[in-house]
């Protein structure tokens, strides 16, 4: 019984074959398995790390410019039934091999900013410290998605100091204004309500939302150049 149970949800090479799981299963076979749970342990390490990095320079920033550029850092582990969505949809065997190298967002840090030069002084901040290697850079502000997303996102790795060894991990980062949080925070509960159907009409609305936040963004912008000492350019 017990190896046809098994041969109902995999298939030889690891593939789902059962489509529909119960989240007690998934939450059974991905936290009693030891390897898994070390990974995962990684990966909080990895997010703390980048964490510490950004309240240091928001430290250094307020220091120097008496304002801090950050407004809040939230860290996210993706748990477990997504994990095993996103490894199926990528047609991968459910491997601990392949969770951490074909993978990038299993560790997220949003960090919200004030402004959009913030953003970026950050992220520059940031990538010039020579424990932290960017792997990928996509840059949502500069050139928004189609429904008027707008974010800076790097995928990076950094090391880990583990009482035995040393880890390289993965963390995608997100970077933001408190507008451009505003709305992506109200476009999810809006779009992914329960038995709503989004038309092409809320759609075109809610683009035109991200574009009024855009608008917010840089007067907000305008308003900061004329307010600071003309001896402090940041």
């Amino acid at each position: 019984m017990e190896n046809k149970k098994k041969n109902d949800i995999f298939d030889e090479e690891g593939m789902f074959v059962q489509k529909e799981f119960s989240d007690e299963f998934l939450e059974g076979l991905m936290y009693h398995t030891y390897d898994f749970v070390k990974l995962m342990t990684y990966y909080k390490c990895a997010m703390m790390e980048i964490e510490t990095k950004f309240n240091v320079l928001n430290e250094e920033f307020s220091l120097q410019y008496d304002r801090q550029p950050i407004s809040t850092i939230k860290t996210r582990l993706k748990k477990n039934f997504s994990i095993f969505k996103k490894m199926n949809k990528k047609h991968l065997p459910i491997t601990i091999y392949n969770m951490e190298n074909y993978l990038d967002d299993i560790a997220g840090v949003r960090v919200v900013c004030s402004f959009v030069d913030d953003v970026y002084m950050l992220a520059e901040a940031l990538l010039k410290q020579d424990d932290v290697t960017l792997i990928e850079k996509k840059d949502y502000i500069e050139n928004p998605k189609e429904n008027g997303y707008r974010s800076l996102h790097l995928i990076v790795s950094i090391p880990i100091f583990l009482a035995h060894e040393k880890r390289i991990m993965k963390v995608e980062i997100q970077l933001r204004t408190i507008a451009m949080d505003f709305w992506a925070s109200l476009e999810h509960q809006l779009r992914y309500k329960k038995d709503i159907n989004f038309t092409d009409e809320m759609s075109a609305e809610l683009n035109a939302c991200a574009q009024a936040s855009a608008d917010l963004d840089i007067r907000m912008a305008k308003l900061r150049k004329q307010c600071m000492p003309k001896d402090i350019d940041i």
